[in-house]
């Protein structure tokens, strides 16, 4: 069969619709709230030399790290030779193979099931990534670490399934490391489900149009995206963007740390160099190299054309530098549980360079790393809950504010970038665990003005109702503010305060920290941060303006004095005269 266009673009879907079914496999069929409601796991497919053909509309910080994976897989412990029909391969070991190419973190497991076609030729792989809810350490939560063995039990890759037999020994094994066994069994099975609907799904492609067909389809899509990808790149002006960020920016654990990167544009490759970044620290915040080539992915992903297939062509005209023994390419023993916060400070870093570069296709900061986690325990309201240790755990990724882009406002109340999980239902969580909410809002005036403005901060509250609790918190952006573009505004900082307006009330020092006892009856208030804005505020949209004021989103003393619009409290309506005057004022 020849290939052609619309040859090209059904595989193309086809290939899609498997990774996405085996994401739909894991949300439907998992235990624990961060995969069922948060839909905290990923999938893609891979043919038999390690490349990606497809990967589901999943966590972006996942998808570009299974690749590393698998190929430390294949080059460092099982070879192509070594794999069998019916074989499953687990790992969450950051450092398998003595780099950083593995899972991300501990509580990543990653699974690679290889596709035999009619259990005779290796065609493939399929690949999932699910968030589990506890593999041990210091506990469920995000206490920060130092060293990788506090962030739970660790697997180089190893058979879980050798010719579809189960290790019942390293079944055991896992299951007795995990503060809730039952979870983590419930999804395990949903994984190892959603890895053999990849293995069926992808052979009955095969079934349809043979196995040479496929393999000339996939080679053509794979050619096919890095050629739009290199014309992209070959559109922007040759030459070096240099751009850095700041971690731990309200001093927590030492900060300020520098991220520093490079951008250098030559034809149609591109170069990213994140030399002069500082070095990895003792904590978890350290990224490794896997995770600092996921969130790079993910920004070119975001300022080429969003229409190009993502598969392995789009990767191979950039080339990521990351000195080893940095935040961004971390080395044994360091933690690096905390890699979001690196992570998500990436991609403002990229954004912050290309906007030299290529200005209409890049946005404002955004809100970066935001979740909380808590335990405790109140058997009258929960008696099922808790499992091993008769504590319930809860927590969430708590979407804030996006930057603006040249053409649209920032998202409100969105995970940021890389993370890309939806809001868990509060009564999801409400029966999970002994917590109850008291609020979910947006944060009027929190927004980065602009001629776009950015997505507003989050105000989000809840109580405890359980004993003995544990919380611990993590959030970006804590002093220096989302910075803005062309002339567009910061953000607002975020914010953690326990006891809100209570005489106990305290407001937590940095947006990182310890473990924080609780008692019952205690409240936690996060604010989030929002995002900057693009361009003049000044230059935004007059009925815009209104809109936001009429939402109660935008004061109207806001609306003067940082957007140049005069409106009336009482009508709501806009004055023109005086805000054209006003306006003319400020040129």
């Amino acid at each position: 069969m020849a290939t052609n266009s619309i040859l090209l673009e059904v595989v193309n879907n086809a290939l899609r619709s498997v990774a996405e079914q085996m994401t739909v496999t894991m949300v439907r069929s998992s235990y624990s709230t961060i995969v069922k409601e948060m839909m905290d796991c990923s999938s893609a497919i891979f043919d038999d030399k390690g490349q990606m053909l497809s990967e589901g509309a999943n966590v972006p910080i996942h998808l570009n790290c299974l690749g590393p994976c698998l190929n430390t897989v294949l080059t460092k412990f099982f070879s192509r030779e070594e794999l069998n029909p019916g074989d499953i391969i687990l790992t969450n070991h950051p450092y398998a193979g003595g780099e950083s190419l593995g899972s991300h973190h501990t509580k990543d497991l990653i699974m690679i099931a290889p596709i035999f076609y009619q259990d005779k030729e290796l065609v493939g792989f399929s690949v999932t990534m699910l968030h589990h809810k506890d593999v041990g350490g210091i506990w469920t939560g995000d206490s920060w670490t130092v060293e990788i063995w506090q962030e739970g039990f660790l697997m180089e890759p190893v058979k879980l399934y050798d010719k579809g037999v189960r290790n019942e020994a390293l079944w055991r094994v896992i299951l007795n490391n995990t503060r809730t066994p039952r979870d983590m069994k419930g999804d395990l099975m949903a994984q190892i489900s959603a890895c053999n609907i990849g293995v069926k799904n992808f052979c009955q492609i095969v079934d349809k149009y043979g196995i040479e067909t496929v393999r000339e389809v996939t080679d053509a899509l794979m050619d096919y995206s890095e050629r739009l990808t290199r014309a992209e790149i070959a559109a922007i002006a040759d030459g070096e963007y240099v751009h850095e960020e700041k971690l731990l920016d309200d001093g927590f654990a030492g900060g300020p740390y520098t991220i520093k990167l490079t951008v250098r544009v030559k034809g149609d490759n591109i170069e990213f160099d994140y030399t002069g970044t500082d070095p990895q620290i003792k904590g978890p915040i350290n990224s490794p190299l896997s995770a600092t080539t996921s969130a790079t992915y993910y920004a070119m992903r975001c300022v080429t054309d969003h229409n190009i297939p993502s598969n392995g062509g789009c990767q191979r005209p950039i080339k990521v530098i990351a000195p080893e023994g940095t935040l961004v390419n971390c080395q044994a023993p360091n933690g690096c549980f905390q890699r979001m916060v690196t992570d998500h400070i990436l991609v403002d870093l990229i954004m912050g360079a290309m906007s030299q570069a290529v200005p209409t296709k890049v946005m404002g900061d955004s809100c970066g790393n935001n979740y909380d986690f808590c335990n405790g325990t109140n058997l009258e309201t929960h008696p099922r809950g808790g499992e091993a240790t008769h504590r319930q755990y809860w927590g969430e990724i708590v979407p804030g504010g996006l930057g603006a882009r040249a053409t649209k406002d920032g998202l409100s109340a969105m995970a940021c970038h890389v993370t890309n999980c939806p809001i868990p239902p509060l009564e999801a969580q409400e029966i999970e665990a002994p917590m109850m909410f008291i609020e979910r809002s947006l944060l009027p005036d929190s927004e980065g003005a602009g001629k776009f403005r950015s997505g507003f901060a989050q105000r989000r509250k809840w109580q405890l109702l359980g004993y003995d609790g544990l919380f611990s918190h993590v959030s970006q952006k804590g002093f220096i503010p989302p910075q803005g573009l062309f002339g567009g505004e910061p953000g607002r900082c975020s914010q953690w305060i326990i006891n809100e307006g209570l005489p106990t009330e305290r407001v937590l020092e940095y947006t990182m920290g310890e473990v924080i006892p609780l008692e019952y009856g205690d409240t936690i208030t996060c604010l989030t941060a929002s995002g900057g804005g693009y361009g003049d505020p000044f230059e935004r949209d007059v009925e815009m303006v209104l809109e936001d004021v009429t939402l109660g989103l935008v004061s109207v003393e806001r609306a003067k004095n940082v957007y140049g619009v005069v409106i009336d409290a009482e009508t709501l309506t806009v004055d023109a005269e005086a805000t054209e005057a006003l306006r003319a004022a400020h040129k």
